[in-house]
């Protein structure tokens, strides 16, 4: 059986490097899994010394910059920090959201509860945006795409699951774990329950796209990570059932 790449290459220069990394890679030590799998130390093995300058949750798929140099690290450290950089995500939730735009603002407290997730904190919390587009409703399911305006830790799971739209197959914070089935969402379907292998049965996150000022030359530049193979299958079945398309 064919195992899926740790990560991909989207674009590489002197100054930075582009990955599209799989769903389960941690982007950066982690305090609470010292051993868990590390994108940052599987790419240094093809590109040498890397410099974070941002992270994506460990389940979530896609798009991650790394500097390759200090003065690149500065730059965009700095585009961070003063929230020019735009970052979009897709997701799949359950339900559907009766509004087509929503704007979630509420302070976010990272680690703020015994089993380490984000949680809403008016009093301790720190502000934080997300500008929510609904692409459209799929059986149980609907495709959103997410801006987070600020890059708190699991910014974008908990605001969803505080508007009552938890992402599909959330391990923290959907009530609902239950893997995404053919048998689910097509309704004349023949195959055997007992064979049936899901669709997609990790977090239904994807960080799509990034748009950054190259650190050296300062022109905006755009990169995109394709989805991956489960969460492509899972695209590709909604949008022939319900006409319903994210990269449409």
């Amino acid at each position: 059986m064919k195992t899926t790449p740790s990560y991909t290459v989207i674009y590489s220069d002197d100054e930075i490097v582009v990955l599209n990394k799989k769903s389960g890679l941690l982007v950066a030590a982690d305090r609470y899994d010292a051993e868990a799998p590390r994108l940052d130390l599987l790419a240094e093995k093809e590109f040498g010394s890397l410099f974070a300058v941002h992270r994506i949750d460990k389940d979530t798929s896609g798009i991650v910059i790394y500097a390759k140099t200090p003065e690149a690290h500065r730059n965009i450290s700095m585009q961070f920090t003063e929230r020019t950089i735009k970052k979009t995500y897709h997701c799949l939730v359950n339900g559907h959201p009766a509004w087509d735009n929503f704007t979630v603002d509420l302070p976010l407290l990272p680690d703020g509860d015994d089993r380490h997730r984000t949680v809403i904190n008016k009093k301790f919390g720190k502000p934080s945006v997300t500008y929510l587009e609904v692409v459209g409703h799929c059986g149980p399911y609907s495709w959103i795409k997410a801006f987070p305006k600020t890059g708190r830790t699991h910014q974008i799971r908990a605001h969803l699951q505080s508007m009552g739209f938890p992402i599909v197959c959330d391990p923290l914070y959907s009530g609902n774990q239950k893997p995404v089935r053919l048998s689910d969402i097509k309704r004349k379907w023949n195959g055997d329950v007992y064979e049936e292998r899901p669709l997609l049965n990790r977090l239904a996150l994807h960080a799509y796209s990034i748009e950054i000022a190259h650190p050296k030359t300062g022109e905006q530049i755009i990169f995109t990570a394709p989805y991956p193979k489960d969460m492509d299958a899972v695209r590709n079945q909604l949008a022939k059932i319900f006409k319903i398309d994210p990269l449409a």
